[in-house]
C-alpha cells in the first residue's frame, strides 16, 4: 500500500493563503506565518470598510445638499423636513447629484420645501 500524507492538502491550503497575500509588502507576502496573520488582518479590515464605506458616502451627500440648501437660503435639516412635508421622495443620494450636476433644478426642490414649511 501506499502511504498517504496530507501534503497535496497543506500545499494547496499554503498556496491559496499566499495567494491572497499577493502584493503585501516584505515578507508578508511569502513567509506562511506572516502572511497568514496580514490576510487575516485584511480581510477583518475589508468587512469592517464596506460597512463604513456606506457611512462616509451618506455623510458626503449630506455635506453637498447643506451647501445647495444653504444657497437656496435654508438649512439642512429644514429642507429636509420640508421635502418630507411635501411628499418629496427623492433620496439623499440624488438630491446631492441635482445640487452638483443641476444646480437649477436643485432650487426648484428647495423652493418646493420651503412652501411646504409654511
Amino acid at each position: 500500500m501506499v502511504r498517504v500524507t496530507s501534503a497535496p492538502a497543506s500545499r494547496k491550503r499554503r498556496k491559496r493563503l499566499l495567494k491572497r497575500a499577493k502584493g503585501f509588502y516584505g515578507d508578508r507576502k511569502n513567509h506562511i506565518r506572516q502572511s497568514s496573520n496580514a490576510v487575516m488582518s485584511a480581510l477583518s479590515f475589508n468587512y469592517d470598510h464596506r460597512k463604513l464605506k456606506k457611512r462616509d458616502f451618506r455623510s458626503l451627500w449630506i455635506t453637498r445638499i447643506g451647501v445647495g440648501a444653504k444657497m437656496g437660503g435654508i438649512s439642512y435639516s429644514k429642507l429636509i423636513d420640508g421635502l418630507k412635508k411635501a411628499n418629496c421622495e427623492l433620496n439623499r443620494k440624488m438630491l446631492s447629484e441635482m445640487a452638483i450636476h443641476d444646480p437649477s433644478g436643485f432650487q426648484v426642490v428647495v423652493e418646493k420645501a420651503k412652501k411646504a414649511l409654511v
